[in-house]
């Protein structure tokens, strides 16, 4: 009978990775992003441990869509209050909070439980390229898809 193998906490090596989000399509960024978080590109991946590494986003405001996604696309939220449904536009949440088009993309591909509200905490987005994380040393994470997107 064959057992899941389970690496112990101190074994697992966290690593910091930095993506530039500029002229990079958001899905396909968000799905390579959930991957290292989850700790899918590593050997001693198990899928109830967290064996993941530590993301940090830079550019968000340059991310992109493609098609009529910009205008077409809406991200809704809700107060808890009567009424209280608020939706916008990527292009209206682009200009006002670039930062959370990223996190809800990587949220929704996280797992829906204790472990993927734990991943999330290790995802840092910033909308400029400027980010305060200088002192962990990330590595460049090249993401191989295909850039860009229309307008």
């Amino acid at each position: 009978m064959t057992k899941t193998y389970t690496p112990p906490q101190e074994s697992i090596e966290r690593q910091w990775y930095i993506v530039d989000a500029a002229d990079q399509r958001l899905g396909r960024l968000a799905s390579e992003i959930a991957k290292v978080l989850r700790g899918k590109h590593k050997a001693t991946f198990t899928p109830n441990v967290d064996t993941g590494d530590f993301v940090v986003v830079v550019n968000a405001e340059k991310v992109t869509v493609t098609g009529k996604k910009r205008h077409e696309k809406f991200y809704r939220r809700h107060s808890g209050r009567p009424g209280g449904m608020k939706s916008e536009t990527f292009a209206q949440l682009q200009t006002r909070i670039p930062e959370r088009i990223i996190e809800q993309a990587v949220k929704g591909m996280l797992p829906k439980n204790a472990l993927g509200r734990k991943l999330f905490t290790k995802l840092k987005v910033y909308a400029g390229p400027d980010h305060p994380h200088q002192a962990q040393g990330p590595q460049p994470l090249t993401i191989t898809t295909i850039p860009g997107g229309s307008q």
